[in-house]
């Protein structure tokens, strides 16, 4: 028989481990917690902008755009604004929040910006796959002439910033309003040029043999055939036998309206215009070499500012960054302003720093 002091003894041996692991898993909640604190608190740092966003409504075409406009907090009275013309698909203000290191950057150069919920995204009225790239023009000359009257933006010194498609929109806008410079960020300037290239471009990343790319091809040019007979929606879905490769019938309208889309006779509406063309290294949406030619030969270099990424793809983000999902994703949470390409921002805030004069 065991003694009292000898039973206590026994019995709280076992108390001893517990204590301990409760211990350590005490200590490492608490790292736990102040792991994520901290990453919290970097997340929301990267994310604090040098700018000030409120949202606007513009009148236009018997409906309401539903706009941000991200103003310099520097004191000024007036600044200049830059105007966001977006690429193709279905995009909010924001771009989900990826414009936002580029307003910063315009903000550092004394420019406000503006930017609107495409027609029918995030509840905003309309459809944006009813535009034709006038519309979208006429839209973007309407919030061009809304903010002239608005207090705080110097109405002498608003610009336009746009990517991808917009560059179909860009010079029509020129024609309809003044503007004092442009930004155009991989721009096309054939629609059925750049659908072509793209397509290639895309096959031949993913190594496609000869024979798929010949099916391919053969396929591209049933669809050129059946918008230029101005096919519907039921008879593209026949000839391509069910394979719509997320082609639906608001999208066949939308490419029906506009794959005639030539930007080469428009920009002559920029000549003498100060233009920053961005261009991507690793563009696998457009020429970018057909773009450059273009640009040229109708602005001339006078008033052409070309700039070159080499490691950036389509978007002007870094290609390295966009080929990976978790990269993208971790960049865009922890360091947004790392999206982007080497130089791009700092060159954007150049040009607007003295458009026209400024050479990346």
């Amino acid at each position: 028989m065991r003694t009292r002091r000898e039973t206590s003894r026994t019995e709280q041996r076992p108390t001893r481990p517990r204590r301990r692991v409760l211990r350590l898993a005490a200590w490492a909640l608490a790292t736990v917690v102040v792991a994520a604190c901290c990453l919290g608190g970097v997340v929301v740092w990267q994310h604090s902008y040098d700018m000030h966003e409120q949202r606007v409504s513009i009148r236009h075409g018997g409906h309401v755009l539903h706009g941000v406009l991200a103003t310099p907090e520097d004191g000024r009275e007036q600044h200049g604004l830059v105007v966001y013309v977006h690429g193709d698909g279905a995009v909010d203000a924001t771009y989900d929040g990826g414009y936002r290191p580029l307003w910063e950057a315009n903000a550092a150069a004394g420019y406000a910006s503006l930017s609107w919920d495409k027609p029918g995204v995030a509840g905003a009225p309309g459809d944006w796959l009813e535009q034709s790239m006038q519309d979208r023009a006429d839209e973007v000359a309407a919030a061009i002439a809304w903010a002239r009257g608005r207090p705080g933006i110097d109405g002498d010194r608003i610009g336009l910033w746009g990517a991808s498609q917009a560059g179909w929109v860009l010079p029509k806008v020129a024609a309809k309003t003044p503007v004092r410079f442009v930004i155009a960020a991989s721009p096309a300037i054939n629609w059925l040029r750049q659908g072509r290239y793209n397509l290639l471009a895309e096959l031949h990343a993913e190594g496609a043999s000869a024979a798929r790319i010949e099916a391919e091809t053969a396929r591209s040019d049933t669809t050129r055939r059946l918008l230029r007979r101005g096919a519907t929606f039921s008879e593209y879905t026949e000839a391509v036998e069910g394979r719509t490769d997320g082609m639906t019938a608001g999208r066949w309208r939308f490419v029906s309206e506009n794959y005639t889309a030539d930007a080469t006779r428009d920009l002559e509406a920029l000549r003498g215009t100060p233009v920053l063309l961005a261009l991507a290294g690793h563009d696998t949406n457009v020429d970018t070499a057909e773009t450059e030619r273009v640009y040229r030969k109708v602005l001339g270099s006078d008033a052409l500012t070309v700039a070159h990424y080499p490691d950036a793809a389509h978007s002007l983000v870094k290609e390295s960054v966009e080929q990976s999902d978790l990269k993208l994703a971790l960049t865009a949470l922890l360091s947004p302003r790392g999206l982007f390409a080497e130089g791009y921002l700092a060159d954007q805030r150049r040009f607007l720093a003295a458009p026209g004069r400024a050479r990346p």
